[in-house]
């Protein structure tokens, strides 16, 4: 399965939030939207970053809650893995293993087009394996 099957599934819509955006609006947009990271963009095409409630915790836990007023550039992830639509599920789940993140931004021609959870590929994964389920059941029972 390619990773434009999973956008088609589920949407393109990618919340963003500015550089310059106070963590505490931050958490009001992960809570506001039941997510568990943003995209960092200056335009909504753009790549600046990635933040993710992880980053949030592990800065308040050095900073205290002064970190609410601060922007979110200063605790982004600058380093964002990224993948391609195209791109297979099955590599995807290598990368998100490997670099241990939970999100990548789905980038074509430059522009972001969507973003995919670990929970996107895991229902994937499921639902790849109840396919094939159904299809040995078939072939079992004569139904091929």
């Amino acid at each position: 399965m390619r990773i434009t099957e999973i956008l088609r599934r589920k949407g393109s819509a990618v919340t963003t939030v500015t550089p310059a955006t106070p963590v505490r609006l931050l958490l009001a947009v992960l809570a506001e939207h039941n997510i568990g990271a943003v995209v960092v963009s200056p335009d909504g095409v753009a790549i600046t970053g990635i933040v993710s409630e992880r980053d949030v915790v592990r800065h308040l836990h050095r900073r205290g809650a002064e970190l609410l007023d601060a922007a979110v550039s200063e605790i982004m992830t600058t380093d964002v893995r990224v993948c391609a639509p195209d791109d297979l599920v099955d590599g995807l789940r290598r990368v998100m293993t490997e670099h241990r993140v939970r999100h990548l931004p789905v980038v074509s021609g430059g522009e972001l087009v969507g973003i995919v959870s670990i929970g996107d590929v895991v229902k994937s994964a499921l639902s790849e394996l109840t396919t094939e389920r159904q299809q040995l059941v078939n072939y079992v029972q004569g139904q091929y």
